[in-house]
């Protein structure tokens, strides 16, 4: 039996965003006058930064440059229509604005034998199967009801008070953030509340950005 997330119960309670001083200067900045954010994740304060070594080099599973198509094809720009794509810098805004207001939410919609090896710091993990469960799923329900939805008298959801959602999985040759975005708007989660973060996991990681592995 399916439980729901424990890193649902992981929410930001504070982000920073990093002001560098002469005696603390990056090399690498994520922008020109943005060292690093910081956010909270499993109750732990996390510097999201890049690596400062211009040398470093990937050395893991996203050094990959070809995977098997299907399933692994290369996927749209747009994960369907009313959705907005975003790239790093939009996704660290998010952090700083809407997740700090509690108003929206970084979903990792990977499945959890992706998401132990490493995620964005200030992201919950609410695995793509979810969204597609059939609707009297419990746990989808559950999850439902914790982003802001409410179930009406016709069996179906009202979102007007859900959260901005902003969905990412491993990268461009993942298809698992569509399907999550998909499942979400077939049960009647507004397109505008939606946000596609197409570079994932392996745009995140060539750009030397902080990355944590989950406790549990």
């Amino acid at each position: 039996m399916r439980t729901l997330p424990l890193s649902l119960f992981y929410l930001l309670v504070f982000i920073t965003i990093g002001v560098a001083s002469a005696s603390q200067a990056h090399e690498v900045n994520i922008s020109d006058h943005l060292p690093h954010v910081d956010v909270m994740y499993d109750s732990e304060r996390i510097r999201i930064e890049r690596i400062q070594d211009t040398e470093n080099l990937l050395n893991n599973s996203f050094a990959k440059t070809s995977r098997k198509c299907p399933p692994f094809c290369i996927q749209p720009l747009k994960a369907a229509p009313g959705v907005t794509t975003v790239s790093e810098l939009e996704l660290l805004d998010f952090l700083m604005t809407d997740a700090k207001k509690g108003q929206g939410l970084l979903v990792d919609a990977r499945t959890d034998s992706w998401y132990k090896k490493g995620t964005i710091p200030g992201s919950i993990n609410i695995p793509f199967t979810i969204f597609i469960s059939p609707d009297d799923d419990p746990v989808m329900i559950k999850i439902f009801k914790a982003i802001g939805g409410v179930p009406n008298a016709q069996g179906s959801w009202d979102f007007s008070a859900g959260k901005k959602l902003l969905v990412f999985c491993n990268g461009p040759w993942c298809q698992q953030s569509i399907r999550a975005i998909k499942g979400l708007m077939r049960h009647g989660y507004p397109p505008e509340k939606l946000y596609y973060y197409r570079g994932g996991m392996q745009s995140w990681q060539s750009l030397g950005l902080t990355t944590v592995v989950p406790k549990k």
